[in-house]
């Protein structure tokens, strides 16, 4: 098969059966958290592993303690590398149902768009592998190991596990993690950088609890919004520009707010620690507690911003209070290479498929945990981070939604890739 002509109209023929998979996979309510039914994650679970068999793939449904992922296989020709294309199957929960504009189990198509719970994120991702694998066929020139997650909406909490168990079956040169934003409609991304996130538990007993709990979580900020604890990360690293008034309309902040933060909105968004109280509860007498969670900012460690964060507050406790800093949860940042031949390869391929528009270098404020997890367990694979979703798609929101033309693009910008890397 010829990469370039062939290719983009193998990829035309199989996005009809792929836009049909993919509605019948996120007509399937997944959602791994506690107090739902679990048999549809199962569903989702075969629904998937049924659409890489057909690929060619030796597929196996796995656990490890959590919910179910999917494992599908197929060895590389000799000499060619092989690629771990990574998504999840779970979605999260609709959520108020009189906030959709229709069923989010039951996919429709407005304006161009694919509206759903998972139609973004990340079934998309699901499909954008399946979509690849079709496009080539028999003639796959790499070989592939296809992993699809079955609770990371749930924080992932077996994925480690997972990964010990199977690591020689995910072992790979490369990494694609679908599951990231494009920095536009119309125009991709590669993230090369996540935020960390570190949860703890602040607890006080005094004769007031609760004022001097409120009084110590004010000093955690300054007067202009930004992190007040000495000793984390920040960093002033985005390379694209980040109007406010884009975010302000992206993010549908009101009229007359005032954003919080110095320097650079990408910066205060990608680079730099957040801090947010989730919670407050005086459930004795004597006794407030809070809970609270921060960002982490790339280059920084969970342990020791938790100690810094400690610190901070025991330095601003004031007398006569007791205090009691709980770490309860921790991740670390990431930071993905941006150089090298795997990542020229996938430049070309997305520049190829999007007609000349070259991917954008961005950062998420939030974080992805396998591509941490996959850092840590196979330091020596590339690891590609694309996006799959848009910043009008609403992932985890009401009326979340899919665009349909970058979709396609998507799909053929991983076929090419596929090829690139094998002529590496």
């Amino acid at each position: 098969m010829r990469i370039g002509v062939d290719l983009r109209a193998a990829v035309d023929r199989t996005m009809p059966g792929v836009r049909a998979d993919l509605e019948r996979l996120v007509s399937i309510p997944g959602i791994a958290f506690d107090g739902f039914d679990h048999a549809e994650v199962d569903r989702s679970a075969t629904a998937v592993a049924d659409l890489l068999a057909g690929c060619g793939l030796r597929v196996r449904i796995v656990r490890a303690g959590g919910r179910p992922a999917v494992i599908g296989h197929r060895p590389a020709p000799p000499g060619a590398p092989t690629v771990l294309l990574y998504a999840h199957h779970d979605v999260q929960p609709a959520g108020d149902l009189t906030l959709w504009d229709s069923d989010p189990f039951q996919p429709v198509e407005r304006d161009g768009r694919l509206y759903g719970r998972g139609a973004a994120d990340d079934k998309a991702g699901v499909l954008l592998h399946v979509a690849a694998l079709r496009a080539w066929g028999d003639d796959l020139p790499v070989g592939v190991t296809v992993f699809i997650e079955g609770e990371e909406e749930y924080g992932s909490g077996s994925l480690e596990r997972i990964l010990d168990e199977h690591a020689e079956t995910l072992r790979s040169d490369v990494i694609v993690v679908a599951d990231s934003d494009n920095w536009d409609t119309g125009w991709p991304a590669f993230t090369t950088s996540l935020r960390g996130q570190l949860s703890c538990l602040v607890e006080v007993r005094s004769a007031d609890p609760l004022t001097v709990l409120v009084r110590l979580l004010a000093t955690l900020h300054d007067e202009a919004g930004e992190v007040a604890v000495a000793g984390l990360v920040a960093r002033e690293t985005a390379t694209v520009d980040y109007p406010e008034e884009r975010l302000r309309r992206e993010a549908g902040v009101l009229d007359g707010v005032r954003l919080v933060g110095r320097g650079r909105i990408a910066d205060r968004l990608w680079a730099k620690p957040s801090l947010t109280v989730l919670g407050i509860d005086r459930d004795r007498p004597r006794r407030a507690t809070a809970k609270v969670s921060l960002r982490l900012a790339p280059g920084d460690n969970p342990l020791l911003a938790y100690d810094a964060v400690r610190t901070h507050l025991h330095g601003h406790l004031p007398g006569g209070a007791a205090l009691t800093v709980t770490l309860e949860s921790g991740t670390a940042p990431s930071v993905v290479a941006t150089s090298g031949p795997a990542y020229d390869a996938a430049r070309a391929a997305w520049t190829a498929a999007w007609d000349g528009t070259a991917p954008a270098d961005i950062g998420i404020g939030g974080s992805i945990p396998c591509v941490a997890a996959f850092q840590r367990r196979f330091p020596e694979a590339v690891m590609l981070v694309p996006g799959i979703e848009d910043p009008y798609c609403a992932a985890h929101g009401p009326n979340e939604s899919l665009h349909l033309t970058d979709f396609a693009r998507t799909c053929l910008a991983e076929a090419l890739l596929l090829g690139n890397l094998a002529s590496l």
